[in-house]
């Protein structure tokens, strides 16, 4: 089930008054702030939602001052690891025990929410974020790890962050399509890579490893997504630009039963597909060269070998439809 909320359907004056309650001090358990000349013009929207056991939340927001004091944490205690990825523009924080950090665009920053924190937006465009929490009862394998996690970055590691990073948006796109799917696995992996980036876990656990292994998965396919037209991309390229081995590589593909090669085929026919469809005047060679593909006869191959029909078929269906 998902929660949503917007102010939209209220009136101008009374917006921001009934953010503070709804979303900031009843959800969030947070004191927030507005100067009161500002307050006309405040807008925001707000949706959460169960995932894998813990609760993924999304706000957009004109710019205001949150603060979660002792008071607040003592009124509303949460005991819940904290992924907070800054979607647009960029939000300025300071933690009492983790100092003052910024966190831009496409970032993430980890804590426990049980720990005293100020925030605000660090530009107009103002608050644009998802907030995952990840409830720590129940979860005594790591629990006592999360829970004098102030509020920071990710430690300096690329590769770990382009993990976390595609894990997290992989869950988000994940849920979104098919909500009622199971994905505990896809949270305790991402509690793991966090504690990872915070440097609270090994590296060499069995958990750290097995986390790691599905992030960067994640990122692979983010990269092939991106990078179908390339033909160059090969198993060696994309090991390369992650810094594993080939064999690596490819062992991130064996819990799905689907390999590097098919996986990259796959994207591409869905992506030539889709031109097919809406690019009527595109001669065929030109999509099939722009989709990675170094040869016509492979493309109406694998096409009919993957939809049954030609990429001719689709495009008379298109205009018989």
């Amino acid at each position: 089930m998902t929660l949503t909320f917007s102010t939209d359907q209220i009136r101008p004056h009374e917006r921001f008054d009934h953010w503070c309650e709804v979303r900031a001090r009843n959800l969030f358990g947070v004191t927030i702030s507005l100067r009161r000349e500002e307050r006309l013009h405040f807008h925001g929207r707000f949706s959460a939602s169960a995932v894998g056991g813990a609760i993924l939340s999304e706000m957009q927001a004109s710019p205001y001052q949150v603060s979660r004091s002792a008071a607040d944490i003592s009124r509303a205690s949460s005991d819940s690891l904290c992924i907070f990825q800054q979607v647009g523009g960029a939000s300025w924080f300071d933690a009492s025990s983790g100092g003052e950090f910024v966190v831009p665009a496409g970032g993430l920053a980890v804590s426990h929410t049980d720990l005293p924190y100020l925030t605000t937006p660090a530009t107009p465009h103002g608050f644009d974020l998802r907030v995952l929490k990840i409830p720590l009862a129940g979860r005594d394998a790591f629990a006592p790890r999360a829970r004098d996690l102030p509020p920071s970055l990710l430690r300096d590691d690329p590769r770990l962050q382009r993990a976390i990073s595609a894990a997290f948006n992989a869950l988000v796109a994940e849920a979104a399509r098919n909500p009622d799917a199971n994905y505990d696995r896809a949270v305790e992996h991402l509690a793991q890579l966090a504690l990872l980036a915070r440097d609270r876990v090994s590296i060499g656990s069995p958990e750290s490893r097995a986390a790691l292994r599905f992030g960067l998965l994640q990122a692979v396919r983010d990269m092939l997504r991106c990078n179908y037209y390339r033909f160059d991309l090969s198993p060696v390229t994309v090991a390369s630009a992650f810094a594993i081995s080939v064999r690596q590589m490819h062992l991130l593909f064996e819990p799905t039963g689907i390999s590097f090669s098919r996986t990259l085929l796959a994207v591409r026919l869905q992506e030539a597909r889709q031109r097919l469809k809406t690019m009527p005047a595109e001669p065929v060679a030109n999509i099939a060269y722009a989709c990675g593909f170094d040869s016509l006869a492979t493309f109406y191959r694998a096409f009919r070998n993957a939809y049954g029909m030609t990429p001719g078929d689709v495009r008379a269906a298109v205009l018989n439809a």
